[in-house]
């Protein structure tokens, strides 16, 4: 069965859907039942077309981007050329969108709705009539969680064909560490670590974790990059708290998981529904991580559950981040607990067997009909 993923991106291109569509393309690749391709942009203007992982990865050269979309008109060329038996649609991408609506040969097509589209919201209203046709042609739409469907007015009007698969990671990649590193990282920051891992992008809510740092004793190690970076550098610099809260900038891979093991917990302080879900959550839950979230309707709360696996608080709210850090932090029981339901949550409900298991069957039942 030939499967074909479309996105803007993909590895080595950091972000949580593009991760997604990485271990869920390998994973079947590994399957000799499976041929799987991946359409995508380049970050720059020409054509490649790339084998990773037993994938088959195009990247459509890249003239210039608008409102965060990449643009490519080989994108099209190379919809027209593709000959899947499934074609499976990651949104949002609107040119990748609309390239399979008007150019894709094959009729079979799913679409995992990732996220809304909350900040361009004048180009929506434009693409709008294109999003609800294809969305009645797709087969299936996927969703990552229940609580996203209920706070999507868009997502309401296709319940029918909605299906609930959630991500999934490789729970072992995060279990297995270098003691040493962990250690070393301890012993350079200290023993109360307060971890947060992500794009530094507006809807992160990194103001309210710098800010409700100013009277937690810990120190705040800040894992990602983007394009607000320079922005909460400026703001830790003004608040003096350079001592307190460290930009560490993007991390290796293999480096990563000694930080989750290092830290006392991780905070995904997010502020708008475009954080969908969270898969770094998943990551910091399968290092034994106590969690800390904010209550906006969507997957987020769907993974951590409040007072089970870690507290969730309202969004834009420094105190009440603060108050959650410092319950974490002055109680070692409540820590262990949190982190003892939040490892064994992640082995039972989000590992990468469990998700790729269900888009195998889904792939073969729309197959079949």
């Amino acid at each position: 069965m030939k499967i074909l993923h479309v996105f803007k991106d993909y590895h080595p291109v950091v972000g949580g859907i593009q991760n997604h569509i990485q271990v869920l393309s390998s994973e079947l690749a590994k399957d000799k039942n499976f041929e799987v391709e991946v359409l995508v942009t380049n970050t720059k203007s020409n054509s490649v077309t790339q084998y990773m992982d037993g994938v088959k990865v195009i990247k459509a050269g890249r003239i210039t981007e608008v409102a965060s979309t990449p643009i490519s008109i080989s994108m099209f060329k190379f919809m027209q050329e593709a000959r899947p038996d499934i074609l499976h649609l990651h949104f949002p991408y609107p040119l990748g969108e609309l390239a399979s609506l008007f150019f894709a040969r094959c009729d079979k097509m799913v679409l995992t709705y990732h996220s809304d589209i909350v900040r361009q919201e004048k180009w929506l209203h434009l693409y709008m009539p294109f999003l609800k046709q294809l969305l009645r042609k797709v087969r299936v739409i996927i969703c990552s969680n229940p609580n996203y469907i209920q706070g999507s007015n868009l997502l309401k009007k296709y319940i029918d064909k909605i299906e609930i698969i959630p991500y999934g990671i490789d729970v072992v990649r995060f279990e297995n560490v270098d003691e040493i590193e962990v250690a070393r990282i301890k012993k350079r920051y200290g023993n109360a670590i307060v971890l947060f891992v992500g794009r530094l992008c507006y809807y992160k809510g990194i103001k309210y974790l710098i800010e409700a740092s100013k009277e937690v004793d810990a120190k705040f190690l800040l894992i990602g990059d983007g394009r607000y970076k320079s922005e909460f550098e400026d703001y830790v610099k003004k608040n003096n708290l350079e001592e307190k809260v460290v930009l560490l900038g993007e991390v290796r891979e293999d480096e990563l998981p000694h930080y989750y093991h290092a830290a006392d917990l991780l905070v995904l302080p997010s502020t708008h529904r475009s954080e969908a879900f969270g898969i770094v959550l998943l990551e910091g839950m399968a290092c034994g991580l106590p969690l800390i979230t904010t209550e906006l309707g969507t997957g987020t709360s769907f993974v951590n559950i409040h007072n089970h696996t870690g507290l969730v608080v309202p969004p834009c709210d420094s105190k009440a981040l603060k108050e959650a850090l410092n319950r974490i932090l002055n109680n070692k029981e409540l820590n262990l607990k949190f982190a003892q339901n939040a490892k064994e949550r992640v082995k039972n409900e989000f590992s990468k067997e469990k998700m790729v298991e269900s888009f195998k069957n889904l792939y073969y039942r729309i197959l079949n009909t």
